[in-house]
């Protein structure tokens, strides 16, 4: 097969095929990025992967390469199912937004209007070394839930006392259903003052089961039926069938660097919990009818979502003079991004460290999934894979060689 060829498979591609020049990619580029992820495999840093740019409503990459299953030898296939953990979350906010433009919601509200356990929350505060329990200024919206400013935060990204807190709680179990994960979290304190920091945290999570409270059904049923269907993301769910099993990619069992591998969720059963923030498995394909909805503002095969301005106001930096927590946060929203409701964006054209249009927007997942939508350039890419501890790595080489095969 030659490089940015889409070899047929069972299900119908997301988009229509071109070759790569004809929408302004460098075909030879395109293999030097195939080339580079291969030697990847070769000195097993990276398992497999699927790999997939498009520009112009057309696919230009789409490729396989690697295993789907280190351990069995299986090669990768390009409809693998991946564990999207964090790519969740702008189909979690997609779906609130939905319900802000059927008039079931307003971004200003506040969380404890439709969950109401959250009503007495209390923020940390340090007073002389010593914890202190305080009432909070403001309550925490929705707007603060979608950009990550609601004062939550997750337990693994530090060994605050509220990070403590959360891990003691074990509330990143799965075993609880949503309804009782919220009341779970709603009796933990704020690791800060809501609207005052963006600290990366669990309040997708909650998004989720407010989409539940206000739609009258499972997060998994509403997604289904509003958002999978209709865009025809077939094989994005919460679990995955015993049927299609045989296509659900794994990391490696150890680090190849000698880490502390982080073990990924079982999608192969169903969980209590339909994690808004972390929970979905998805395919390449799917995940492009998704992006090429969000490039298109809000539309996709005669099938409309949200409406244009919607859409700009989502992808629109909603953090202003808002500081972002030192830390592991920090990290995760590079320099020169703010972020907007659900997705990382760009606001300068320099000082990150990757390339990217003004106005570009991105998210990743845990276990090492990734995509940018540049509507500047009209082109999204996704990446595909299973290496969660060598995550950052393939996010930033990835972006800045689908950047290099631009060349009109």
């Amino acid at each position: 097969m030659s490089r940015g060829q889409v070899r047929a498979i069972s299900s119908e591609p997301a988009l229509p095929v071109a070759s790569p020049e004809s929408v302004g990619l460098c075909p030879q580029r395109i293999g030097q990025l195939m080339t580079v992820l291969q030697s990847e495999v070769e000195r097993q840093r990276l398992p497999g992967a699927v790999a997939l740019i498009a520009r112009h409503g057309k696919l230009a990459l789409f490729e396989s390469i690697g295993a789907l299953d280190p351990a069995l030898g299986t090669p990768m296939v390009q409809d693998a199912i991946f564990r999207i953990y964090s790519m969740t979350k702008p189909i979690v906010s997609v779906a609130v937004m939905m319900l802000m433009e059927q008039g079931k919601l307003l971004l200003n509200d506040p969380v404890a209007k439709y969950l109401p356990e959250y009503a007495a929350q209390k923020v940390a505060t340090l007073v002389d070394g010593a914890v202190e329990l305080r009432d909070l200024q403001q309550p925490a919206t929705l707007q603060d839930l979608l950009r990550h400013t609601a004062g939550f935060t997750y337990e693994f990204m530090g060994s605050s006392a509220v990070q403590r807190q959360y891990a003691q709680s074990r509330i990143g179990s799965r075993s609880r259903s949503n309804a009782e994960f919220s009341h779970a979290l709603a009796g933990l304190p704020l690791m800060f003052e809501p609207g005052s920091t963006w600290e990366y945290g669990r309040a997708t999570d909650v998004l989720g089961r407010i989409v539940e409270v206000v739609s009258g059904q499972a997060l998994g049923a509403f997604l289904q039926a509003q958002i999978f269907k209709p865009l025809g993301m077939t094989d994005t769910g919460f679990s995955v069938p015993p049927q299609h099993h045989g296509r659900i990619a794994e990391p490696f069992a150890r680090d190849p660097e000698g880490g502390l591998q982080m073990r990924v969720i079982d999608v192969r059963e169903d969980a209590a919990m339909e994690s808004g923030g972390g929970g979905l498995a998805s395919t390449a394909s799917d995940y492009a009818r998704f992006l090429q909805c969000l490039l298109n503002r809000g539309e996709f095969g005669g099938v409309r979502l949200l409406g244009p301005r919607t859409v700009d106001f989502m992808t629109a930096d909603h953090l202003g003079s808002i500081p972002v927590n030192a830390g592991a946060s920090r990290a995760l929203l590079p320099p020169g991004h703010g972020f907007g409701l659900g997705f990382a964006v760009r606001k300068d054209l320099g000082v990150a460290t990757v390339p990217g249009s003004v106005g570009s927007y991105f998210w990743g997942g845990m276990a090492g999934t990734t995509f940018f939508v540049d509507p500047a350039e009209d082109l999204f890419a996704c990446l595909m894979l299973q290496a969660p501890n060598q995550r950052e790595y393939y996010r930033m080489l990835f972006r800045n060689m689908v950047y290099a095969t631009l060349v009109d």
